[in-house]
Order: structure tokens, then sequence, then C-alpha cells
């Protein structure tokens, strides 16, 4: 089931950004929302609040990427940033089709572009020391 609505944390001091304007675009990220405002290790965190440059492969011009998170996590005695995407598993995956149907030509440039996306993310982050992770329904347990 995918849905979206507005999140209300319970922890608004924890949340980087404006805490009455915060969307979930599915389920999965709700549930990744509530984990990160309620969990004690997350130090703070946002979502899509931040920009990161990227090239898109259709039209070969700049665009910015907005992570689904940012989040400072406080593991053991250090704290690290990390960038979390959440997507289904079937989009990490290249598309294999044999015929080149419409569906099959949008998933094609659907994938180009978030490798892209990821790529820059992936990048920005080494630049900051920062990780970047993407959260299928395998890391979620779903």
């Amino acid at each position: 089931m995918s849905y979206s609505g507005w999140f209300k944390p319970k922890n608004p001091k924890k949340y980087k950004g404006d805490p009455n304007n915060i969307v979930y675009r599915s389920s999965w990220e709700l549930r990744v929302m509530k984990w990160l405002d309620e969990h004690p290790s997350i130090v703070w965190w946002a979502s899509e609040e931040l920009p990161i440059p990227y090239v898109s492969p259709v039209d070969n011009k700049v665009h910015r990427y907005f992570p689904d998170f940012v989040a400072k996590v406080k593991q053991a005695d250090k704290e690290t940033t990390m960038v979390l995407e959440v997507k289904p598993y079937k989009q990490t995956q290249k598309p294999t089709q044999k015929r080149q149907t419409k569906r099959f030509l949008q998933e094609v440039v659907t994938y180009a572009v978030n490798q892209e996306k990821w790529r820059a993310a992936d990048l920005f982050c080494k630049e900051h020391g920062w990780q970047f992770k993407i959260l299928t329904e395998k890391e979620l347990g779903l």
C-alpha cells in the first residue's frame, strides 16, 4: 500500500527544518520517519532538506536531487551523518525485458536517472565524511 500525508513528530526538536511541514510519500517513508523521530541514537534528522546537484542522463543538464532523509546517528562514542533514500528493491536493479514497451522504456529512464542521483549523493557524502544508503523493503524488514 502506498500513500502520502503529513508527519507530526513526537520529538520536533530533533527535526532540522520545519517540523510542521514534513511530508511522507509512502508507507515506507512513514515507517522510517517514525524510527528516526523515536530512536534514541538519532541526534537529528531531516526529510528532503538536502539538495545535491547531479547531471541528468536524459537532458544532460544539472538538476537538484533531494534525498529522502539525512540524519546524524550516535553510535558508541562517535556520530555519523547518513543520507538515506527509500526505494523499492526493483527500482535499484537494472530493468530487463525483451520487448521495448512504453513501460519498459520508462523504467530504463528512471533507473538511469536514479543511478546518477545516487552516484552524486555517494560522492557528496564521501566528500563530507558521511554515508549514503539506499533502504529497500529488504532493509526495512517488509
